[in-house]
This record gives structure tokens, sequence and C-alpha cells, in this order.
């Protein structure tokens, strides 16, 4: 049983990296993706029912937390999805780690988002144009029209951060 840690590990971090392209793309994240992350995250600690029922406990209390924020239109519905998904595979000192890396990387995501004010205006990317350019003008334009930020791409970073320091 204990190889099965790091392959729930490594799952987990491929669909962050997922999650983050398709927030970044379409500013939503998938239902299957957030169930996937907590079956996976409870596969994790299969060993130990005792943690299995402390990081429900802690993915409960978050989930409340949450949806006071969330029906204060402070934050999108997948990133509460997303946030009590990862959650389930977290001890409660894990999923501190993972609001405060995820924090930080929102301040972070904000700074670029701020940033771009000042930026020039991106001509179309014309095709074959590297991803980066690509990114760069659709998210300028985003900005331009007030669109809210990509937040699954910091929940993502808090989430592979606190996956690598302690594993799921």
């Amino acid at each position: 049983m204990s190889w099965i840690a790091p392959i729930a590990s490594f799952l987990a971090i491929l669909l962050l990296l997922y999650v983050a392209m398709i927030d970044i793309a379409t500013r939503s994240i998938r239902n299957e993706i957030c169930l996937a992350l907590a079956l996976i995250g409870i596969a994790g600690q299969f060993a130990s029912p005792k943690q299995i029922a402390e990081s429900l406990v802690a993915a409960t209390i978050l989930f409340l937390l949450l949806l006071v924020i969330y029906q204060r239109r402070m934050i999108g519905g997948g990133d509460v999805k997303l946030l009590v998904a990862l959650a389930v595979g977290l001890p409660l000192m894990g999923v501190f780690k993972l609001l405060t890396v995820t924090a930080l990387a929102g301040g972070v995501l904000a700074l670029v988002h701020l940033l771009m004010r000042v930026l020039p205006y991106p001509k179309l990317a014309p095709a074959g144009s590297s991803f980066l350019r690509r990114v760069y003008a659709i998210e300028r334009w985003r900005h331009l029209r007030h669109a809210p930020l990509p937040y699954g791409v910091a929940i993502a970073c808090g989430g592979i951060w606190t996956v690598f320091s302690q594993g799921f």
C-alpha cells in the first residue's frame, strides 16, 4: 500500500497543472476534475482511516467558510470546489499550508494583472505565434474588459506546493 501515496501525488499534480491551463483558457473548473482530486486524496490516505476522517472534517469546515465567501461574490464556485477537493486529501496543517500558499500565489497573480495596465496593447497574435504571446494577447484583452482573475492558477500552485512538501 505504500506505493499508492506517490502515485496519488503524481496524479494530483498532473490534474492541478491541467486545471491551471484550463482555468486560464476558459475561466472555469470542471466538476469531474474536482471529484477526481478528492478521490485521489482519499486514495492517498487509504491506509489511515483516522487521517481520512480528519481531512473530511477539515474539508467540511473549509466548505462552510468558503460558501459564505462565495455567497458574497468574493470567490467563484469553481474555486470553492477546487479548494475543498484538495482539502479532502490533506490533514489539517496541510489545509493551512494550501490556503497560505494559494493566497501568496494569488497575490502574485493579482500583481501580474495590475502590471498589465501599463503594458502596451497587444496586436492580434498571428497564426504560429508562441504560446506565451497568444496567452498575453488573450489575457490583456480580458483584462481590458475587467474579466475575473484565473484564481484556479493560484489554487493549483498552492496545491502543487502542498503536495510536494508533504505528499497527498
